[in-house]
């Protein structure tokens, strides 16, 4: 899967598709009277060279994997004409359209772009941390996914960046900067028991102490540009001196409900950070679309997820990596870890007939690399 002959050839797609994407930028009055060719406009105002225009183009593949069918076929022409394939077939004379532009990739492996359902473009922000560097940081790191062959992902959350993965997301979809199409969830909208005194951080999680407060929040991040609403349930774990993992729980059900559904009202989804226990199983209760990480999950919740057809991301790579062990040893005197009970959980939910598994990484700049999330998919599969 990691195969770079086969990612490179899978990005030529992109690559053709990119000057289309989304709502794309505007041309300025005609005529135009400054330097050069006409350029375009961005929202800003200010112009920029247009992306080139995408015609018909003709993809030979020595091989092609058919992920609909999991076979991989020989001699394939891939035709693309603007943002979309409009023909896979064998390679013959007449599989190529009159006057399309043909890349021989005959000696080459090419695959569908890869879908990355749990990203975060920006690095968690230090209390050092500039905007200007963060966003220069953010603009790496997407490229370095579309890069390893990752032409679509879903981010979950700004890691105390505020909006800017809106920003960052536009830009792609203008042809500013070089990215997967990226679905965002901006803040996330985290549970505060008590009053605070403290100024609010507005680049920080949105925090919500009321079924009111909670239902504003989402109104506001989706008013802002989110696509998703990145939900908490369940904070971290930790061991009994018997050895039980016990999870904490965040938000009243009340108030969890109140988000989710004001979510669905509005026509968005939410994803949920659970560990497990109490508030995992409110977030399945309560219907969160995609439910993240799950280290706790017993064979009732996933059934419950499966009859409400919830998704189910595991990100693996990033939560069995060394670091977890190393954590649970200090914390428990190198008795009990998290790491058997995650696994345990993964392979019963893949083995229960009707979830639905996601492909997320979590990759975020941290312990997981972008542009290496390819890893995931040899533990997955």
């Amino acid at each position: 899967m990691r195969s770079t002959t086969a990612i490179t050839a899978a990005l030529v797609i992109v690559f053709a598709a990119h000057a289309l994407r989304g709502q794309g930028p505007a041309l300025p009055p005609a005529p135009w009277r400054g330097a050069g060719a006409t350029p375009c406009v961005g929202r800003d105002g200010g112009i920029f060279q247009c992306p080139p225009t995408a015609g018909v183009i003709a993809i030979r593949a020595g091989r092609l994997f058919d992920s609909t069918s999991g076979r991989m076929l020989t001699r394939q022409i891939v035709v693309i004409e603007g943002e979309r394939i409009i023909s896979v077939g064998p390679d013959t004379p007449v599989g190529i359209p009159a006057g399309a532009r043909v890349i021989d990739l005959g000696q080459a492996t090419v695959l569908p772009g890869l879908i990355d359902a749990h990203t975060h473009m920006f690095n968690t922000r230090g209390p050092k941390t500039t905007t200007e560097t963060a966003m220069l940081i953010a603009v790496q790191n997407v490229r370095a996914d579309l890069l390893a062959g990752f032409t679509a992902a879903r981010d979950m959350t700004s890691h105390g960046n505020g909006y800017a993965d809106v920003e960052v997301r536009d830009a792609i979809n203008q042809g500013r900067i070089d990215g997967p199409r990226f679905q965002v969830s901006t803040l996330g909208i985290v549970w505060g028991a008590q009053p605070s005194t403290a100024p609010a951080n507005p680049l920080a999680s949105t925090v919500v102490r009321s079924v009111a407060e909670a239902q504003a929040a989402v109104r506001d991040q989706i008013g802002h540009g989110a696509d998703w609403i990145k939900l908490y349930p369940a904070g971290n774990y930790s061991f009994t001196a018997t050895g039980e993992a016990q999870y904490v729980v965040t938000y009243p059900l009340p108030v969890l409900q109140a988000l989710i559904d004001e979510t669905h009202r509005l026509g968005h989804k939410a994803g949920c950070h659970v560990y497990g226990g109490e508030g995992q199983r409110n977030a399945i209760v309560a219907g969160c679309d995609t439910i993240e990480h799950g280290f706790g999950l017993d064979q009732q919740q996933i059934d419950m997820m499966a009859a409400k057809k919830l998704f189910y991301d595991p990100t693996i790579v990033r939560y069995t990596e060394p670091y977890m062990d190393d954590n649970d040893a200090r914390a428990t005197g190198g008795k009990y870890r998290i790491v058997p009970i995650f696994e345990k959980a993964a392979r019963m939910a893949a083995a229960t007939r009707g979830i639905k598994v996601m492909m997320g990484s979590g990759v975020d700049g941290s312990t997981f690399a972008h542009g290496t999330q390819a890893l995931e998919f040899e533990l997955l599969v």
